[in-house]
């Protein structure tokens, strides 16, 4: 049982990555869908301008709630998630009793801090393969949370078409097969990430986008995960986004913390 509830609050650390302060969202409406002519050698100026739609920031703090629902037990907790671009993300998990876990990921480790049953985990970045597939690292855990695209599969060697008038982009990289829809805003509206051979499946939906510095940046995001027979559905609505704002990223162990390995 410890565990069980131990690897439910992990993963919504995991889960849960300027100025602008709203608590009524002002959403940005995608115009409609325009059929276009697809130029076959446009391929790469075509990534660039999708690319080029990401959010740029040096750091990103978003601040909402989450609906957490682990095998059919559903929880509701507020969350925070900050980050310095390549460096670090930290999450902070709360619920009515206060802060129930803390993380802090950077590209070659993850510290978790058990509040609730005061115990702590440090692993190298690895660890996160226990629970995704081995393709993802530091830089696609941070596109997801921030809703640009992955910068990795950006390239010629996936496949770059229009399908009801809108982007879709995928491929295949060794065991990982994935794919991104944009919207006609050119943004990122749908990630999928699905490893056959571990059994491994991860599917981000990005929605509400609000202006942020004149930029967008989804509001709401629905992340469905399955690893085996483990599945797990997570609704984030944010209602503050800042960007490139100074961020601290506190994390401190205190002595009676129990050790988990």
């Amino acid at each position: 049982m410890k565990r069980n509830i131990w690897n439910s609050l992990w993963f919504v650390g995991m889960v849960s990555l300027t100025a602008a302060c709203k608590t009524r969202k002002m959403v940005v409406v995608a115009p409609p869908v325009v059929k276009t002519e697809v130029v076959a050698d446009k391929k790469a100026d075509n990534l660039k301008l999708l690319a080029g739609n990401d959010l740029s920031f040096r750091t990103l703090a978003l601040k909402g709630k989450a609906n957490l629902d682990v095998n059919g037990s559903a929880n509701n907790v507020g969350m925070t998630i900050r980050m310095e671009k390549d460096k670090v993300i930290w999450v902070s998990v709360t619920s009515i009793i206060g802060e129930v876990a803390r993380v802090l990921i950077t590209p070659d480790s993850i510290k978790v801090r058990n509040n609730f049953q005061s115990v702590y985990l440090q692993k190298p970045f690895r660890y996160i393969h226990t629970f995704t597939s081995n393709q993802v690292d530091f830089k696609l855990l941070q596109a997801i949370l921030s809703g640009n695209t992955v910068e990795k599969f950006m390239t010629l060697k996936s496949d770059l078409d229009q399908q009801n008038g809108v982007w879709v982009l995928k491929g295949r990289q060794e065991q990982l097969n994935y794919q991104m829809l944009f919207n006609t805003l050119l943004k990122v509206a749908e990630t999928n990430l699905n490893d056959v051979n571990s059994g491994q499946a991860l599917k981000v939906v990005y929605d509400d986008y609000q202006k942020v510095l004149e930029e967008l940046s989804p509001s709401s995001m629905k992340i469905s995960s399955m690893s085996g027979t483990k599945k797990i559905n997570v609704n984030l609505d944010f209602s503050k986004i800042e960007r490139n704002v100074p961020l601290e990223f506190p994390f401190s162990v205190p002595k009676k913390y129990e050790v988990i390995n």
